[in-house]
Order: C-alpha cells, then structure tokens, then sequence
C-alpha cells in the first residue's frame, strides 16, 4: 500500500526536522518547504495527500499560500500558528483549513491532527452512511458531501461537516464535547475539545444567518451542544 504524503512548511528548520522524525517514523513520506513559493512548487510536483502550513512564512505568506493552493485543489490543510484567538482561528479556517494546531504544539498532537484529518478528508466512508439528512431547513447529503440551507448551498470545512453530521443524526441529542470529537474524527486526542468551540463558531456563522443566530446549533451550558429539531416558527394562534 503506497505511503501518504505529507508537505510540512515552515520556516524553523529545527521544527521541520522534528515534525518529519515523527511523521516518518509513522510511516508517512514527507517533503518539507521553508517558503512560501518553494511549498507551492512542492505542491505540484510532489502531490501531497495533506499540507502542514505555517501561517508566518518569508515572501509568499501562508495565507496566500492557502488560497492559490484552494484555488487549484480540496488537499487537506492543517495551519500551523502562533496566534491564539477565536477570531484569528476562524480566519485560517475561512481560507479553507481544514484545522489548525497552536504553536508551541507537541507532535503528538500533530500527528494525531494529521491522522484525524485524512480518516475524514472526501473518499472516506461517506458511501456507508444515509443518502440525505434534514433538520429544518438544513439538508446534508453525506455520500455527496454537501449542505442546503433553504435554497442555499453552504461549503464547509471537512471538520465543520462532521461535527455537523454527527449531531444531524441524532437532532436535539446533547453531546458533549468530547462524544463529538469521538464520533466526528474517531480519536480522543487531549487537548482538542477547546477547539471544538471554534468549529461550532464556523458553523452557526456559515448556517445560521437565514434562521437567526442560535436557533439551529443550541449551547446547553455545562454540557455541550445540541442540532435543534424543531425550527418551526411559533404559532401565532397560541400567542397572547
């Protein structure tokens, strides 16, 4: 069976020498880039299944990177970042990330990440799941990897469409933060479930502006997260 293949870009050579220890001893074949033009060169002669991609690179930034790259392929994409707020994390997954890992990071953790990433990238085992989900006015189609908000297609990141199948299946089911993590990437890593709150973020922004802010993605507080059933609106018979 032929070795998935993994760029790593940075410009700290010491990282790259660890990331690609670790990646290799998994068994990944790994090509590393220092800049921003040299891992767009590396994109199309080596042909990665997945890019680890520092946002700080000299001349063509990780941000531009991202988007020629989306431009021309759905490859998978893990951001690799210092900064650390909600909003800058939201940002690198607009770009089309697939997910980011905080600098300083452990390579475990990466490599759990990159795991985690290519089990749930398109090709997966959508084909052993429904052919359609509707909560409301949402509608998923799994094996098609595609989602409908009215009329209205909505593109999502590979880990805001699993955590958003997951909880299709069950509608108004509570999950926990890490159920979701469990059931969505099949993996337990410590140290993801805070960025579950970012993902769900990403989705009640992408879903949520035809139906009003969380009215389809419920926070029951102390616990986790629930899909809505029922988004009818009120009867107005039943008002007083």
């Amino acid at each position: 069976m032929a070795r998935r293949r993994v760029l790593v870009v940075d410009d700290d050579r010491n990282i790259l020498q660890l990331v690609r220890m670790y990646l290799e001893k998994d068994g990944y074949q790994v090509e590393v880039g220092h800049d921003g033009q040299g891992a767009l060169d590396l994109v199309r002669s080596f042909k990665p299944d997945l890019i680890v991609l520092d946002l700080m690179l000299p001349g063509v930034d990780g941000v531009e990177v991202c988007k020629r790259v989306r431009w021309e392929s759905d490859v998978p994409i893990i951001m690799l970042t210092a900064r650390t707020t909600e909003m800058d994390k939201l940002f690198g997954l607009d770009l089309g990330a697939d997910d980011y890992v905080t600098k300083p990071f452990s390579p475990r953790e990466l490599l759990a990440r990159i795991r985690a990433v290519l089990r749930r990238a398109p090709g997966g085992d959508e084909l052993s799941g429904p052919e359609e989900l509707a909560v409301g006015p949402v509608v998923i189609h799994p094996r098609r990897r595609q989602v409908v908000v009215g009329e209205r297609p909505v593109s999502l990141t590979p880990t805001e469409f699993n955590l958003l199948k997951v909880m299709a299946m069950a509608p108004g089911q509570v999950f926990t933060r890490a159920q979701l993590i469990e059931k969505a990437f099949g993996y337990d890593f410590e140290g993801f479930e805070r960025n579950v709150d970012v993902h769900i973020t990403g989705l009640r922004r992408k879903l949520e502006s035809d139906i009003g802010k969380g009215k389809l993605i419920k926070t029951i507080y102390g616990l986790g997260y629930k899909l809505e059933p029922d988004l009818r609106p009120a009867d107005p018979v039943a008002q007083h």
